[in-house]
């Protein structure tokens, strides 16, 4: 196999395994670095593979080197979420409580651990008190209920005396005379405690608050950013509630910025309240929605900005895990493209085939560089690889849903068997389970969000397209997709969606006829 081949293989899937190579595989995605870099908090968007651990990791060593104290907390990891948080015999608000107490004893390790190990110049022993009665606010225990104490008290004495003679016939007679006194003493006392009530944790926001901020008085730049990764692992319905909760502990407090990282269709940030208004976290006012990193890269939005972002990827990461030596043979991302692919259209079929996802993209190139062997990578290489792929990596998923896999082939029988398209449009206001369920597994990908027509004032619709995996088989053949989608009755395809249509309708793909079908087949 050719060695360039062989580098390709060895790309690592996932993040939080590159740790040391993270700063050097790292590729900008344009303003996304600048907006998170901004002290307020926020929650950025994107499905599985697209980077969000990535950027936050690179966030969180950029912050570092600018002096300031970021902490990366991965929620999976967090206390234990298959455990109490889980428990149905406790109530949603002890589940909630105790889990913010040890994401708030996570942030606590984690700050002694760089205050200690740290080559930031941190003050100890200014540090370690706020660090104490932050930890004490954390974890208040409080009893509901009646506490009982008995007191006892046992002493002892004992008094010994003694007197002996010794007489002794040698030569020199002798009279030893010997007295002893021994006395000794003890005494114990006893406290029984007996709790009749149920121990409860408690978190004291006004303690923790002032804690926190002597706290981060004491840290260099006067500032905290606390990155939550996999946000969407906690509890569905524990969400809304460590949001509540971060909200009123850590959210006021000067100094400290948030950064959550989510999966959209796997989060619930807030839930209404009659008495309240809300419990949880308001995107847009409580915390900024700034980044949804699944509309960045897939092709048929921006070809040029895919093809350039995913050709440094390549680069980055394939010289993160070399010598110097791949350096010198591969100076550039675009020579080492030239050098992993026969042309340019074969490079442009693999950015293709990823569809916007890091992850997929890697993968798919592991397979196509498996399958090239001793030559480039070729267009039927990268056909090969792609469906592979879908097979292994996506496919698989859709058995645990056989409702969202017949709307899947429901999907792929009306656009591109009847439509000859790759693409469809719904009502920006459907939510749809099914819908959310494919799209959370990467078979389907939002393309535009909010597009309008002449012919239909007043609405908007969401642009999805169908993943390369679902039509790679028909590339090349007379049912193969024309384009994303018809905007007109001349038969007239877009291949990269606009905002703004004279005609959409031919695109729009009714939900409700899938449900109607459904009912009459079962």
């Amino acid at each position: 196999m050719r060695e360039v081949n062989i580098q390709a293989l060895k790309l690592t899937k996932r993040a939080e395994n590159n740790k040391i190579n993270l700063v050097e595989s790292f590729v900008d995605l344009g303003p996304v670095i600048p907006i998170l870099s901004n002290a307020e908090s926020q929650v950025i968007f994107g499905r599985r593979g697209t980077g969000k651990t990535h950027i936050l990791s690179y966030l969180t060593e950029v912050i570092e080197k600018n002096k300031e104290c970021a902490v990366f907390l991965d929620m999976r990891l967090i206390g234990s979420t298959g455990g109490i948080y889980s428990d149905p015999s406790l109530t949603i608000y002890e589940r909630a409580t105790r889990l913010l107490s040890d994401t708030l004893g996570a942030i606590h390790d984690a700050v002694l651990e760089k205050v200690i190990y740290n080559d930031v110049d941190y003050n100890l022993s200014a540090i370690a008190p706020c660090l104490d009665s932050f930890a004490e606010a954390a974890t208040e225990v409080v009893v509901e209920g009646i506490v009982e104490e008995e007191a006892s008290t046992q002493s002892s004495s004992d008094v010994k005396t003694g007197l002996s003679l010794d007489a002794g016939i040698s030569a020199t007679p002798s009279l030893k005379l010997t007295a002893s006194d021994a006395q000794s003493a003890s005494s114990t006392d006893a406290i029984k405690q007996k709790v009749t009530g149920k121990r409860r944790l408690r978190v004291h926001f006004g303690s923790l608050s002032q804690s926190a901020k002597k706290l981060i008085d004491q840290l260099p730049g006067k500032r905290l950013w606390v990155i939550l990764d996999e946000w969407s692992e906690i509890p569905l319905d524990l969400q809304p509630y460590l949001a509540d909760l971060l909200r009123r502990t850590l959210f006021p407090i000067p100094g400290v910025a948030v950064k959550i990282a989510a999966i959209a269709q796997r989060c619930n940030f807030r839930i209404n309240t009659e008495t309240s208004g809300y419990i949880g976290i308001e995107i847009g006012s409580d915390a900024a929605a700034s980044i949804n990193l699944d509309e960045y890269l897939v092709f048929d939005n921006e070809p040029q900005r895919a093809r350039k972002f995913f050709e440094e990827l390549l680069f980055r990461h394939m010289k993160s895990g070399s010598d110097d030596t791949f350096t010198t043979e591969y100076p550039t991302a675009a020579k080492l493209s030239l050098e992993l692919f026969t042309q340019a259209n074969a490079f442009d079929e693999y950015v293709r085939s990823a569809e916007g996802v890091p992850r997929d993209a890697i993968n798919i190139l592991s397979l196509a560089a498996q399958r090239a062997d001793e030559s480039k990578i070729s267009i039927p290489d990268v056909r090969a690889a792609g469906k592979s792929w879908y097979a292994r990596g996506k496919q698989s998923v859709l058995l645990s849903k056989p409702e969202a896999a017949d709307l899947l082939n429901w999907i792929i029988d009306e656009v591109i068997q009847h439509r000859q398209a790759k693409a469809f449009l719904v009502p920006v206001e459907l939510k749809d389970e099914l819908i959310d369920f494919l799209y959370d597994a990467r078979v389907l990908h939002i393309l535009r969000e909010g597009v309008s027509a002449q012919d239909i004032p007043g609405r908007r619709f969401d642009v999805f397209a169908i993943d390369y995996g679902c039509y790679v088989d028909l590339i090349n053949t007379h049912k193969a997709p024309k384009g994303l989608f018809q905007v007109d009755e001349e038969e007239n395809f877009v291949d990269v969606p606009q905002t703004d249509y004279r005609s959409i309708r031919r695109a729009i793909l009714n939900i409700d006829e899938f449900y109607k079908t459904r009912k009459t087949t079962v």
